[in-house]
């Protein structure tokens, strides 16, 4: 199959970026997290992140994978082992650092956190290592390492049976999800295994729903890369309709429409970690008016710093995690004190100093990284040879 070239899409890593800086507010512990924590429904970063992470898997590998179905998996074989290296690191430090520190402090914020692992290191470190188990802030990269290793499973069974048999298969593992599937599955890994991790200290994700955010975004991705119109226009109807649901969504989040139709009252529908049937819809609903709209939304978000921390989004995630406990720890409420308590934050010159370190090592970080890969670039292109094209290249290179 003869397919176009690729062209560059750098408002797809400033996306990432954004999706960054909004992940990083919401988990600071600062008054900015009450503002940043789904204002706009029941649309949070991390479903933006995983999303457009998935959308650029799928564009930059689909067209590859109908071609060099072999050359597919190892690529993406090594980036989910590369992910899963960082994974491990950032492990590392939890539970040397910040389990010594909370150990040592008795700070609530910090123990709470690493409870299982001080109670139980050796198999709470056995667990870490197989992706079992997964602390609060270190359960998303687990969930990234595994969806990784299978895309290829995944691109390999649309090219065999079209899309619509993947996503078909996809929506109805998202329902099964919805009835308890990741209760069973954990029950046989524990008696499998023999590690007796409680189902609370795997991770946050119900990664039998949240497959279903991932595989949309490789479908969708996949379009934009073999199709030359992917999507078509969105009509005024439509767009309007949609509009409507998010407004609605919106009443629902901030309290608007009265008693029975709260988040707490319609519970698991709107569940992020579950991804609910409203949330679903709100989900859609969302993307539907932001496509509609992304000629005005590009030109706020394509641009510095998002652009920057977009290409190198695997290590600015990373840093983001560090500063985040060393906000943690910052807080000044001891074991015992936190009981039925709100959630603790940093205020005034404290909240201050701890967003500005937070948004300059990340920007540093990336800054540093597209430094490096843009140096590596410009020295294999001064090597006789092949080159790949640079527009290819440099979305590759910004591929976290």
């Amino acid at each position: 199959m003869q397919l176009a070239r690729l062209e560059r899409r750098p408002e797809l890593d400033a996306l990432r970026g954004l999706f960054l800086v909004w992940m990083t507010l919401t988990h600071l512990p600062t008054r900015f997290s009450d503002f940043v924590n789904s204002p706009i429904g029941f649309v949070s970063s991390a479903e933006g992140f995983v999303f457009v992470s998935a959308f650029l898997v799928g564009r930059l590998y689909m067209r590859d994978q109908i071609q060099d179905e072999s050359g597919v998996r190892t690529k993406l074989w090594k980036r989910s082992l590369k992910v899963y290296g960082y994974h491990l690191l950032m492990l590392a430090l939890a539970f040397t650092l910040a389990g010594a520190y909370a150990m040592h402090t008795r700070k609530a914020a910090i123990y709470n956190l690493l409870n299982f692992y001080l109670a139980h290191p050796v198999v709470a470190v056995a667990g870490s290592a197989l992706l079992l188990y997964c602390p609060p802030l270190l359960d998303i990269l687990p969930m990234y390492v595994i969806f990784l290793f299978l895309t290829p499973l995944i691109l390999s069974s649309a090219v065999r049976f079209r899309w619509s048999t993947v996503v078909t298969g996809s929506v109805l593992i998202w329902t099964m999800a919805q009835f308890g599937l990741r209760d069973v599955v954990h029950n046989w890994i524990v008696g499998v295994t023999h590690l007796k991790i409680p189902l609370q200290e795997t991770g946050a994700f119900n990664l039998f729903a949240w497959q279903l955010v991932w595989i949309v975004g490789l479908w969708l991705g996949s379009r934009t890369a073999t199709q030359k119109d992917a999507f078509g226009r969105i009509p005024g109807w439509l767009a309007g309709l949609c509009s409507a649901a998010c407004l609605f969504f919106i009443g629902i989040r901030w309290g608007w429409l009265g008693p029975h139709l709260t988040e707490s009252a319609l519970g698991l529908q709107l569940d992020k970690w579950h991804i609910g049937p409203l949330r679903v819809i709100n989900l859609v609903t969302f993307s539907v008016v932001g496509y509609w709209l992304r000629r005005h939304l590009l030109r706020v978000v394509a641009i510095e710093p998002f652009l920057t921390l977009g290409k190198a989004s695997l290590r600015a995630f990373c840093a983001h995690v560090v500063f985040v406990f060393v906000g943690l720890a910052l807080l000044a409420r001891d074991i015992g004190q936190d009981v039925g308590a709100p959630p603790e934050q940093l205020h005034g010159l404290a909240a201050l100093v701890l967003l500005v370190a937070t948004f300059t090592g990340l920007i540093l970080v990336a800054s540093h990284e597209v430094r490096k890969r843009n140096a590596a670039r410009s020295a294999r292109v001064a090597v006789p040879g092949p080159a790949a094209p640079i527009a290819e290249a440099d979305m590759t290179a910004g591929a976290d």
